[in-house]
């Protein structure tokens, strides 16, 4: 079973494999179809975390450059699924996600981490929903923390179109530019791991700023 998932995995992150998958198995509307399941999992359920998001949106352009799909169609597909995906663990959140503080006695869910999102959510919220679109594993759970922590959903709504335009055209429109590169397909692997390393500076970088912006810094006790 779990060899049958890393090999599924590794078909989706490899241009060849997933050009042979889109074009026999899954030829036509199933291609899109299941390319934009795979994207509302990965963002929409909780279980989806395992998921190549990043590195799929680069295969897909790969793939789109090579004939295999429609850029813009796939484009469009992606950022539906994305949006619909976010907005679906949105509402999850705000229904099964709050039941889980309901005990006050809860040793794991207690009512005080909860007042804690939500201020985090209040002050960070639009740039938490932004960022963790480019966040692998963080990605799929950020709409649902969101929707625990009580965010407006027209807030939420308007970061979350950003984020998931930005996510899927970034890096589908990377793809189908580099893919064709020689030095790119001969070391794919590496690429797509330089690609997810560089989507992590900007969370990165506003998380040290507001390390240091803290109360009781390092900083601010010299």
């Amino acid at each position: 079973m779990i060899e049958s998932l890393i090999d599924f995995i590794r078909i989706l992150t490899t241009p060849e494999r997933l050009l042979h998958l889109l074009t026999t198995v899954f030829s036509g509307w199933w291609a899109y179809a299941l390319l934009f399941a795979i994207v509302f999992s990965e963002t929409g359920l909780l279980v989806g975390f395992f998921l190549p998001g990043d590195s799929l949106l680069f295969t897909v352009g790969v793939v789109a450059g090579a004939g295999g799909i429609d850029l813009p169609t796939i484009i469009v597909t992606l950022i539906a699924a994305a949006l619909l995906g976010n907005t679906s663990g949105y509402f999850l959140g705000r229904t099964l996600g709050l039941r889980l503080f309901d005990n006050p006695n809860s040793r794991i869910f207690r009512r005080e981490y909860l007042e804690r999102t939500q201020q985090f959510y209040e002050t960070h919220g639009g740039k938490t929903i932004i960022y963790a679109q480019f966040l692998p594993i963080i990605r799929t759970f950020a709409a649902f923390v969101g929707g625990v922590a009580g965010m407006g959903l027209k807030r939420f709504l308007s970061f979350n179109v950003f984020g998931s335009v930005g996510w899927v055209i970034s890096l589908t429109v990377l793809g189908h530019q580099l893919g064709s590169v020689p030095f790119v397909r001969a070391h794919f692997e590496k690429v797509l791991i330089f690609i997810i390393g560089v989507s992590l500076l900007p969370a990165l970088s506003h998380a040290w700023k507001a390390a240091r912006q803290r109360p009781g810094s390092a900083s601010d006790s010299k």
